[in-house]
């Protein structure tokens, strides 16, 4: 198949967060027909039950990995085609970059290229399992190129992630007499109001650090005062987290428990000559990977403004390139060795 059609016959397979097993299966049995025509191998690693990380390697040891994630967003709807896109769910994020890589490696293996490998993994969307299980398990990787969309254009550095939970509580009363009460919304809109005046750092590659407070919830009844209330953060971070962790303690000033849930700090990715660069703010797998597969590299096909959208595509000219790109990364990585 062409770099289209394989597209379109990934972006076919549902492979929602925890559903990649049927994806997994056909990359197996893709990657297994690579190997038999030039001596390599493949392997399943085992994540959970029916979820598993797809690894193929030709050569010695794969100085460079071609990887993504095969797992994506709901809700699931197929692919079409028009004369410039290729639409559907994880077309650009990341389907489309799949099959780049795919392609690029199988022009690579033509020309006798060798000591490559292609690593796809379950779970990025949610928690990066995948990654986080390849890392118990690396294969002497240099390099590792990490594939999201980044309109083809080699991405210098992402924003990091801090999420918190922030929980407080009241009392309840009877809602005529909102005085023998004390109200958790009210404290939490409170503390949220003064979390939104926090001055977020800025920095000169990555750009300003931002904040969204992604869900509210908290209450019983219209007649009762809320003795409970609660909101999820996540701030984008583009450097050390420590002045922003102390403003959010000073601005929310003991109206309501702070719960830090997750932190993955902000990263600094390698550059190659003749790549124009970008930066992104969100967070791919690589911290997940934590350097045991090689100095990583950020790069696809693709937008992530339409990404994890009813509107989702891939532009049919970036995936052309995109596997020009891969083979010339690759072979400017191989002469790093």
């Amino acid at each position: 198949m062409n770099v289209f059609e394989l597209t379109r016959a990934l972006v076919d397979i549902e492979s929602i967060t925890g559903n990649e097993e049927n994806v997994g299966v056909y990359l197996f049995d893709y990657l297994s027909r690579l190997a038999s025509r030039f001596r390599g191998r493949v392997e399943r690693m085992e994540v959970e039950p029916n979820r598993f990380n797809v690894f193929a390697q030709f050569g010695d040891r794969p100085a460079v990995t071609l990887s993504t994630h095969m797992d994506t967003v709901p809700p699931f709807f197929p692919s079409r085609e028009d004369d410039e896109n290729i639409w559907g769910r994880a077309a650009c994020d990341t389907k489309g970059i799949i099959a780049s890589m795919l392609t690029a490696a199988e022009r690579l293996l033509e020309r006798g290229g060798t000591n490559l490998g292609l690593l796809f993994v379950v779970g990025e969307e949610r928690n990066s399992a995948g990654a986080y299980r390849a890392a118990k398990e690396p294969r002497g990787s240099r390099f590792i190129i990490n594939g999201e969309p980044t309109e083809n254009k080699l991405a210098l550095g992402s924003k990091g992630a801090l999420r918190y939970e922030l929980v407080a509580n009241g009392k309840m009363a009877h809602s005529a007499y909102p005085e023998l009460g004390e109200s958790a919304i009210e404290k939490l809109l409170d503390a949220l109001a003064d979390v939104r005046r926090i001055a977020l750092p800025v920095d000169e590659t990555l750009g300003r650090s931002t904040l969204n407070i992604g869900t509210i919830s908290g209450g019983r009844a219209p007649n009762i005062i809320p003795d409970e209330a609660r909101s999820e953060i996540l701030i984008r971070l583009v450097g050390d987290s420590t002045s922003t962790k102390q403003a959010l303690r000073d601005a929310i000033r003991g109206r309501a428990e702070l719960n830090e849930v997750l932190e993955i700090p902000a990263l600094r990715l390698g550059s190659l000559d003749g790549l124009e660069t970008t930066v992104v703010a969100y967070t791919p797998d690589i911290p997940a990977f934590g350097n045991t597969w090689g100095q990583p590299f950020l790069f696809g096909p693709g937008t992530i403004h339409v990404a994890h959208t009813l509107e989702e595509r891939v532009p049919k000219r970036q995936l052309l390139d995109a596997v020009e790109i891969y083979q010339r990364m690759v072979q400017d990585l191989w002469k790093r060795e």
